[in-house]
């Protein structure tokens, strides 16, 4: 195992780690652990976009353009990338190379992985020739690493971070706070340690804005800091003031960018108490525990709600941690490395798994992406104390296994399917499961199987508010609009701020021939959101209907601005313009539509209209008719093809 005593004062602490004779065996270490990711991950490239890469990709209007950047850092606080603008940026990068085609935002979370696989194959390498360990594993420094590094990078319990696109805040997080303590230890043993502490802030900076766990990176560096280099706390305070200033000047950041977290379903008075919690989450660490240990059963979606369970399982779950704690407390007095290593488990995971209500999701696998390191560091540093050198066999072995299981894995995430009946066959009351698998079946025209979904999630969790306003949508499909009314109803009293509660509500109003109070409901929902483009559309339209056609040409021109690229924002922009006299205006967004989207119906009768208006009949004559071959029972333009064909 990992043996310390306290570090030797200012002696450098990567003594060999860049000599000549160990850089070509890093070089041929690092091939290694990116030819092994890309071995476990061939087959996620297809993997589509699934439950929050909906809202965080295909319907994230601030990614839509790189520039004025403002936006793309800018996300809407009530997503899942609000409070973090580097990861929507990054999404944005995605978008500006390949649209919403999924390829590319799986290379690029593979690459983040990658990265950050390469980061703790650095940094472990560099602690273990470290003056603290450096006697006790010089000669097998790099084979350790590269088992570590290898390890974390193939394990299993990985694919959610990295196969699921929306966890690339995980990842992507994971990757700054690695790179936060590798700038950290590369700044103490080079003579331009200035600029190396400088990349460190700037990178602990970056994970800030990727996600709230970063607010642990810090402590972190500073207990590496006391372990390895200065050997104590007075003095690693005395030798890198300025570096410790300038980490914690990043918490500043992350208090500005948490603003609004509650919209996240995180923190206090969202209906769980902190004692409740934090019961949940002893059971949740002792599973992570076993998972790390056992990857199996992985499941995708735990639900938001997860039970205390029985007095005496959380009794021993409770115990189990505590007697782990005080092991790490004990051993970070008696021998730092060790302790320092089940630290880093506890207090990366203590954002998320102490007191501090999750309500969303208060368990999840994609939270142990940097915490595993530990578990497989304290894996590898025994095994090989048992083994020696014929731990190499092991390692290679237990690769092999993890890399298997992590390929069966993503097979796992290939359709919406499959994921979603994967996790409802380990884990039957998953709540979302059942509504989302109701989403699929509603979708493919299933009503009557997806309401079944529906009503079993919501005797399951009745105050969700997502299943009461799907089984209001499929009600609304089967033609009982009162129903479906009393669920978007029922979701507003779970959760008044629910935009989209408000936009299906607003929808069902205007169906019933209340179109004053559906208009209420679209400004409500803009008013909880204000870059959802189908309320705009819509609002644009009611208002148009009751006379205030500029008002709704004003919502139409933001569903622009936030969906350039949609064929119906430009076709019911076409139809307002129309309506307000600029017909010319109207023609290029029907024309532009149609570049979009050549088989729109309604943009081929619209631009008929437009262009018989500005006296192009001829032109107007064929829209109508290529409607009419696309929809031939579309009775207005077989009506307007008489009107201007009479008598044929």
């Amino acid at each position: 195992m990992l043996e310390g005593a306290t570090a030797l004062g200012a002696t450098n602490n990567t003594t060999g780690a860049g000599s000549s004779s160990h850089r070509w065996s890093s070089i041929l270490g690092s091939g290694v652990i990116i030819l092994a990711a890309l071995a476990v991950y061939h087959n996620s490239f297809a993997v589509p976009c699934l439950f929050d890469d909906v809202p965080s990709v295909i319907d994230n209007p601030k990614i839509r353009h790189l520039w004025p950047i403002w936006d793309a850092l800018s996300p809407s606080a009530a997503s899942l990338v609000g409070g973090r603008p580097i990861v929507n940026l990054s999404f944005a990068i995605n978008y500006a190379l390949g649209g919403t085609g999924v390829w590319g935002y799986h290379a690029l979370n593979l690459a983040i992985h990658i990265l950050a696989g390469l980061t703790l194959y650095g940094i472990t390498r560099r602690t273990l020739l470290s003056p603290v360990l450096r006697e006790r594993f010089s000669s097998c420094a790099l084979r350790l690493a590269l088992a570590v590094a290898v390890l974390w990078t193939v394990h299993p319990l990985q694919t959610e971070a990295v196969t699921y696109i929306s966890e690339r805040c995980e990842s992507l997080m994971g990757l700054f706070y690695l790179l936060t303590l590798y700038c950290f230890i590369r700044g103490t043993g080079s003579h331009g340690s200035s600029w190396w502490f400088a990349l460190s802030v700037v990178a602990c900076l970056l994970g800030m804005a990727s996600k709230e766990v970063m607010v642990t990176a810090p402590v972190i560096v500073l207990l590496y800091d006391r372990t390895f280099v200065s050997g104590s706390f007075r003095e690693t305070w005395t030798r890198h003031r300025p570096l410790y200033l300038g980490l914690a000047g990043t918490w500043l950041l992350l208090g500005y960018l948490m603003v609004g977290l509650h919209y996240r379903g995180a923190g206090y008075g969202l209906g769980i108490t902190w004692w409740a919690y934090a019961l949940v989450e002893c059971r949740a660490v002792v599973h992570y525990l076993w998972l790390a240990i056992w990857p199996h059963p992985l499941v995708f979606d735990y639900g938001d709600f997860v039970a205390i369970g029985r007095i005496g399982e959380v009794a021993l779950c409770a115990m189990m941690l505590a007697v782990l704690i005080a092991g790490v407390l004990v051993e970070l007095k008696r021998r730092p490395a060790i302790g320092l290593v089940g630290i880093w488990f506890f207090v990366i995971l203590a954002p998320t798994s102490s007191v501090v209500p999750v309500t969303g999701q208060p368990m999840a696998e994609h939270r142990m992406y940097l915490p595993l390191a530990a578990v497989v560091t304290l894996g590898v540093m025994g095994i090989n104390t048992l083994l020696g050198r014929r731990s190499g066999a092991v390692f290679l072995a237990l690769a092999v296994g993890l890399g298997w299981l992590t390929v069966r894995r993503n097979e796992d995430y290939r359709t919406e399917l499959s994921i979603w009946n994967d996790t409802l066959a380990k884990c039957p009351n998953s709540v979302r499961a059942h509504y989302h698998l109701g989403d699929m079946l509603l979708h493919t025209g299933k009503v009557q199987e997806a309401i079944d979904h529906y009503q079993r999630a919501l005797q399951i969790g009745p105050d969700t508010p997502e299943g009461q306003v799907n089984l209001g949508v499929a009600l609304d499909r089967m033609g009982r609009a009162q129903e479906a009314i009393g669920h978007y109803e029922e979701a507003l009293r779970i959760r008044p701020d629910y935009a989209k509660a408000h936009y299906n509500l607003g929808q069902a109003l205007w169906q019933a021939g209340q179109l004053q109070a559906a208009i209420g409901h679209y400004k409500q929902a803009l008013r909880m959101d204000p870059d959802y483009t189908e309320a705009h559309v819509n609002l644009g339209i009611a208002l148009s209907q009751v006379g205030s056609n500029r008002d709704g040409l004003a919502h139409f021109m933001e569903a622009l601005r936030l969906s350039p690229g949609s064929p119906e924002v430009h076709c019911n922009l076409g139809q307002a313009l129309f309506q307000a006299g600029k017909v010319t205006e109207a023609v290029e967004h029907l024309q532009q539509a149609l570049r979009i989207k050549p088989d729109y119906v309604e943009a081929h009768f619209n631009l008929g209209l437009a262009l018989e208006k500005l006296g192009r009949t001829p032109e107007a004559i064929e829209q109508f008719e290529q409607a009419l071959k696309l929809q031939p029972d579309f009775a207005p333009a077989r009506n307007a093809l008489a009107r201007l064909r009479p008598g044929q």
